[in-house]
């Protein structure tokens, strides 16, 4: 294992959203990740972070990354998903006027999470979603030296 991130992320704190995302883009560049992993990782860590300061109660993030992968992994403590089928819909949205007054909330989070990653595990009930994510490290900088 190269890297362990955790962060934890509050419900409505629109002042800090992103810095999660933000650390772990440092981290990768760190790692020498190529610039399209690094871009990928993070679209679907913002997307997955704002996520839950937008609809959920709160929640935290895990950021693992070996020499073969990156793993994220976003839970939140509630109110859950009610359709994952349509919450995967493009332009779907529940998020509230205040988020969307805060320029979120145009319902395109989930689906593109969905493109970014390589592999995604959405789980979800009404205590709250577990968001497991991962990226191949194939063409990485640091795997062009080896």
């Amino acid at each position: 294992m190269l890297a362990r991130k955790h962060f934890d992320i509050q419900a409505g704190n629109y002042d800090e959203a992103g810095k999660a995302a933000s650390e772990i883009k440092r981290t990768l560049k760190l790692e020498h990740c190529s610039k399209e992993l690094i871009k990928r990782v993070s679209v679907a860590s913002y997307e997955a972070e704002i996520n839950i300061v937008i609809h959920s109660v709160g929640g935290f993030a895990d950021c693992t990354i070996d020499d073969h992968a990156v793993y994220l992994q976003f839970v939140d403590h509630g109110p859950g998903i009610a359709d994952i089928a349509l919450a995967m819909t493009e332009g779907y949205s529940t998020a509230s006027d205040e988020s969307r007054l805060n320029g979120f909330g145009a319902g395109m989070g989930l689906s593109n999470i969905q493109k970014s990653a390589d592999e995604m595990t959405l789980i979800s009930d009404v205590n709250g979603t577990i968001l497991k994510l991962k990226f191949h490290r194939e063409g990485d900088d640091s795997h062009d030296s080896e």
